[in-house]
């Protein structure tokens, strides 16, 4: 994913630091997190304690402040402890409560980026010492950064404009043990439930991230999605620069355009133009492409005011989708077109993203809440959904409360169609945030 600074300047040199690339010094980084939230929770206790309070661990652990420790370690370490983080503060659901997803969400802006020489170094490693000679024009000013590389521009000696993304030295190498350290922190803290199984999705989220820290292969997706969408003029997607290529160095063309935010001040029609556009895109990659990009970063995206195009500007999170998940999605889309609760509750039981365990304890509220959902969305005044009302949202999260806390019947779905959820959430995410209203179930009919 890419993150894309305004105009970073000298105030931001407390944000360069080397990546820590060697295997114990990623695993202290790792210990000075687990050490600082651990004084926390001590001091978070006796505070508590003082107040005549009886405090749980969880409550302990999950403050504010050891948050903002969290984030600030896993921005300085970058890679997968970072990816991790990422992927925690997009999560909709109640794993964390909404003070500390906002302080999560930090880790998605503040990466920290690498000195000159290690950049300079990891350049010369690509190309060889006289790299220059390749650019009239080079920015050592990063104007992105990620967790698992940072971009800068360029001008090529021919005068192309560039986007020439570098990859944190050692990233690559550091991705089995990071996954696996944070697991285990992950297991300590007592957030995951002691009989849920997650082996199969921590090697699903490795397989992911060395597949994100190969560049030969994003640039390969890339020009995959210019085929695919080279007649649809709704996006734009840039081209590697095949002669500059490297495994951990990937140039591209440089596309102008403001972060999607910036559609926040837009008109209605401009911001459901252009959330209709990606929502479809979703569509098609799902029952249509086979290749889904599964990352829904906001980041990963920029708007055109002149024209209202998109660029898609990341492409290392794309994923192959299976026909069995395709057909599952299927399923679970028809059974909601017929507003069915019954099959939409067997849909998701099908899917393990609902347990049965979990209707036999929650099944009305269950219902209640698909229900809500079926309403919202197919019952709309003029079969516009109206993703700024947060009505429906709230009542779900009510709901929700005591089926999450309830973590011994935790379903775990394949790790496939998590990856794939998160896309599917990350946009309605988006959808809520610009406030749009889309025709909803007249797109989702197109592919029943």
């Amino acid at each position: 994913m890419l993150e894309r600074f305004e105009g970073i300047n000298m105030s931001d040199r407390d944000r360069y630091g080397p990546v820590p690339q060697g295997r114990l010094s990623r695993l202290a980084a790792l210990g000075q997190i687990a050490g600082g939230v651990a004084s926390g929770m001590v001091a978070e206790g006796l505070s508590r304690l003082a107040k005549g309070e009886r405090p749980h661990l969880r409550d302990l652990l999950l403050t504010p402040s050891n948050a903002l420790r969290a984030s600030d370690q896993l921005s300085r370490m970058r890679g997968a402890a970072m990816k991790l983080g990422q992927m925690i503060s997009l999560e909709p659901g109640e794993f964390l409560p909404p003070e500390l997803q906002e302080i999560f969400s930090q880790l998605r802006a503040t990466a920290h980026f690498m000195p000159t020489s290690q950049l300079s170094a990891a350049l010369a490693n690509a190309w060889g010492a006289d790299w220059r000679r390749h650019f009239s024009h080079f920015e050592m000013t990063p104007i992105a950064a990620a967790s698992i590389g940072q971009v800068h521009r360029g001008i090529l000696s021919s005068g192309r404009k560039v986007a020439v993304k570098v990859q944190y030295p050692g990233i690559a190498r550091s991705i089995d043990a990071d996954i696996d350290n944070v697991a285990t922190f992950l297991r300590l803290s007592g957030l995951l439930p002691s009989g849920l199984n997650i082996a199969p999705h921590l090697e699903e989220a490795k397989r992911q991230l060395r597949e994100e820290a190969d560049y030969l292969r994003e640039a390969e997706e890339m020009r995959r999605f210019g085929k695919l969408l080279a007649d649809d003029d709704r996006f734009i997607v840039p081209a590697p620069i095949e002669d500059l290529l490297r495994p951990t160095v990937l140039p591209m063309d440089f596309i102008e355009g403001a972060p999607l935010d910036a559609l926040l001040q837009a008109s209605e029609a401009k911001r459901n133009a252009a959330m209709t556009a990606m929502c479809e895109l979703a569509l098609r990659e799902l029952f249509v492409f086979g290749h889904m990009q599964t990352d829904p970063n906001f980041a990963n995206y920029l708007w055109r005011p002149s024209d209202g195009r998109i660029a898609l500007l990341d492409f290392g999170a794309v994923r192959a989708v299976s026909e069995a998940s395709a057909s599952d999605y299927r399923t679970l889309l028809r059974a909601t077109l017929a507003g069915s609760v019954k099959e939409v509750g067997d849909a998701l039981i099908d899917m393990q993203y609902m347990s049965r365990a979990q209707t036999a304890r929650y099944g009305q509220t269950l219902d209640e809440m698909t229900r809500i959902v079926l309403d919202h969305v197919f019952r709309a005044p003029g079969g516009l959904t109206d993703f700024s009302d947060r009505g429906p949202l709230v009542e779900i999260r009510q709901r929700a409360i005591p089926i999450s806390a309830d973590r011994a019947l935790w379903p775990l779905p394949s790790p496939d169609k998590m990856f794939l959820q998160r896309k599917i959430t990350g946009l309605a995410l988006l959808a809520m945030k610009l406030r749009v209203r889309l025709p909803i179930a007249g797109m989702l009919a197109d592919y029943a």
